[in-house]
């Protein structure tokens, strides 16, 4: 049992438990009056829309639609982030490891992609825990790179650090890092160290995953010192 959880999230749990995690709506019948998104010429471009960068009631309901299929709440047709990013889980799904940064090996392996902060559960070249988002390590906090080994579950965990904030469906992999679910936005700044899930996603994944798997992380987060490029000074 480790002494500490060090990767509980940025932002606390909401009030409401598992249902304040992103969910699905139903379709709105209203009309689609969302303005322009910071990622509207990603997701024209993802739907086949003109990519002008500028929001049409067309684009609106195809975004809005988009939301809808892929649990993304408040479904507007806002082209935001959270949009943005369960657009790269679409793409991902059809082949995560298409680039092979993921070893793969006849057992399974815990894949997480810090650069798309996605990740996926893969056996041989066979996905068997299709792609979710995560989120990962901010600056000076950052989810460890390279091979790691699930070695400590607890479905109900809390830290005993970050002021015993839940972490459902804990599991631990290195130095108090885990993969767990959170209650709050999970498309909203940079966790502790541990890889967060929304809730739904984490209950599913403990039912994968058991101690001894191994875990393999790689790349860089956006948005974090890390990926900011440097002059040629180093500086």
């Amino acid at each position: 049992m480790p002494a500490a959880a060090a990767g509980q999230s940025a932002t606390g749990p909401g009030a409401t438990g598992p249902g304040a995690t992103p969910a699905a709506v139903a379709p709105a019948t209203a009309k689609c009056t969302a303005g322009t998104g910071p990622y509207q010429r990603e997701m024209e471009r993802y739907l086949k829309r003109p990519a002008d960068g500028h929001q049409s009631a067309a684009d609106c309901e195809a975004i809005r639609a988009f939301q809808v299929r892929n649990k993304v709440a408040p479904a507007t047709g806002y082209a935001s982030l959270a949009t943005y990013r369960m657009m790269l889980v679409e793409v991902a799904r059809k082949n995560p490891n298409a680039a092979g940064n993921c070893p793969v090996r006849s057992y399974r392996v815990a894949c997480v992609d810090l650069t798309r902060q996605i990740m996926w559960v893969q056996r041989g070249s066979a996905v068997v825990f299709s792609p979710v988002p995560v989120r990962t390590g901010k600056d000076d906090f950052e989810t460890r790179l390279g091979w790691h080994t699930v070695y400590w579950r607890n479905r109900d965990h809390y830290s005993s650090i970050y002021d015993n904030a839940p972490m459902p469906y804990a599991q631990f992999f290195n130095g108090g890092q885990a993969f767990h679910g959170v209650y709050g936005d999970l498309f909203k700044g940079g966790s502790h160290g541990c890889v967060n899930l929304r809730y739904e996603d984490a209950a599913r994944l403990w039912n994968v995953l058991r101690e001894g798997d191994p875990v393999y992380v790689w790349g860089v987060k956006p948005g974090t010192n890390r990926s900011i490029p440097r002059n040629h000074s180093g500086k």
